[in-house]
């Protein structure tokens, strides 16, 4: 027999469980999340014994298996931001950073222009097996901070996390600490966190009106294939620079297809609007890392950009040179 409706929906508000768990799988876990207390709690113990040393941490990475989970959860630094930081490291050639981070005895990439990011896994059988790597990891954690390339880099948000005083377990720090996870989200939020601010500002700099959102022809013809678009300049009706933005800091299988979309949309843009020049920031590790994506991305656009200052500047003297 079919429930009525008011039968169905009394059942979800009178049965309602509020919030779901798994028994077992919390039991787990809470064993878990014990471990990795008890394992900073023994280095605490150490380092207030023996004073902060460089040796201790080396000990809680190569000795205990969430050792690198317990310095991450001490610091605040991401599993996915030292992930980005060690491709980072891969990829320049910077001589103090790769000092600090013993470099040249654990990098061996026979092709590194065509680098890929390192898994978790991976990681782990460096820090399990080459004691260099390990060593030049908890470098980054008590100097990455006075290294000038990392500095120039790494968000001030972030560089903090790499704290000798966090370190030391120094309780303002822990507050910090505890401050930035909770803060994380909302920072990396914000409106003026995001890259295409700096667009904003140049356009505001040198007076040149611009609008965002859908192109009237493209709704009209190509509904399925046209999408919103970051910078309309000077405005819908009129356009004659479309800029599109895209800054990612982390790889996806989503790239192909969004360098795809791109490709369709340059082509309607070329169709409906060939007075408009179709403009690319493409920027971050993400890209970097997808070079064959990259490749097809860059093709949909005139000219692409990134967000380094010398092409900030280049990109201003396209828009003179447009517009003005």
């Amino acid at each position: 027999m079919t429930r009525s409706i008011e039968d169905k929906f009394q059942t979800v508000i009178q049965k309602n469980t509020f919030y779901f768990f798994n028994s077992k799988f919390e039991d787990n876990y809470e064993g878990y999340i014990n471990s990795l207390k008890e394992t900073l709690l023994i280095v605490k113990n150490k380092v207030e014994t023996e004073g902060l040393k460089k040796e201790i941490f080396e000990w809680l990475l190569s000795e205990k298996e969430n050792g690198l989970k317990a310095l991450l959860a001490l610091t605040g630094f991401s599993n996915e931001y030292l992930k980005r930081l060690t491709t980072i490291i891969r990829i320049v050639d910077n001589p103090e950073l790769n000092k600090l981070v013993y470099k040249e005895k654990w990098y061996n990439e026979k092709n590194p222009n065509n680098i890929q990011e390192w898994s978790d896994e991976i990681i782990l059988k460096h820090i399990r097996k080459n004691e260099y790597f390990r060593k030049g990891i908890i470098n980054i954690f008590f100097e990455g901070a006075s290294i000038p390339f990392l500095a120039n880099t790494i968000p001030l948000f972030e560089l903090k996390k790499l704290s000798i005083s966090k370190l030391k377990f120094e309780i303002p720090e822990l507050i910090d600490t505890l401050i930035r996870y909770k803060e994380k989200g909302s920072y990396s939020g914000k409106k003026e966190n995001n890259p295409e601010t700096v667009i904003t500002e140049i356009l505001e700099k040198l007076s040149i009106s611009f609008e965002t959102g859908d192109l009237s022809e493209l709704i009209a013809n190509a509904p399925d294939s046209k999408r919103t678009m970051d910078f309309i300049i000077p405005n819908k009706k009129n356009p004659l620079i479309i800029i599109e933005s895209s800054f990612l800091v982390t790889t996806s299988s989503g790239q192909g297809d969004k360098s795809k979309t791109e490709i369709s949309v340059d082509n309607l843009i070329k169709e409906h609007y060939p007075k408009a020049s179709f403009i690319g920031f493409v920027d971050g590790i993400g890209w970097y890392v997808r070079k064959g994506d990259l490749k097809r991305m860059v093709t949909a656009y005139e000219d692409v950009f990134t967000y380094h200052k010398d092409e900030l500047k280049r990109f201003e003297k396209f828009l003179k040179d447009k517009l003005l």
